[in-house]
């Protein structure tokens, strides 16, 4: 990439994120709901609370890391031509992905306080992204994702 990348509108990243928990739906009623259901209807067990918890987390958590580390891109960052990379415009490695991950939830459940960060941020980056040494950019159309 040559000079400069260009960073997504804070606008554009929110509706990313949108049509990102959508797509989470299908995920989640197939990967979680589905075997809990199962578990609970053929086996009679409900798992305790701290394993449905872990499972949540888990399973959202191999969705973003594996898309971030192939391809730096969600389905729904693909659709709105975004892509992680990180601060040198690398593919995130492993555990900046995990990192990313981790801090993206306080940064958005501590109303919102990483998204409202963007607006201060002189690169318009979120929290998280400050904290895992990433960030995220607007793919031009003639432009193709960094391979992985």
């Amino acid at each position: 990439m040559t000079g400069s990348p260009l960073y997504p509108s804070i606008p554009r990243r929110l509706t990313s994120m949108v049509y990102e928990s959508l797509l989470l739906f299908g995920l989640v009623a197939v990967g979680f709901i589905l075997p809990h259901a199962l578990l609970g209807t053929l086996a009679q067990v409900v798992a305790p609370s701290w394993v449905v918890r872990t499972h949540f987390i888990l399973l959202l958590m191999l969705y973003y890391v594996w898309f971030w580390l192939n391809g730096g891109q969600t389905l729904a960052m693909k659709t709105w031509k975004i892509q992680v990379q990180d601060r040198s415009g690398a593919p995130l490695r492993p555990l900046q992905a995990v990192l990313r991950y981790l801090a993206a939830w306080p940064s958005l459940l501590f109303f919102g306080i990483g998204v409202f960060w963007a607006l201060f941020d002189k690169d318009r980056q979120f929290l998280h992204d400050r904290i895992a040494g990433s960030r995220l950019i607007l793919i031009a159309p003639e432009q193709k994702p960094a391979k992985s």
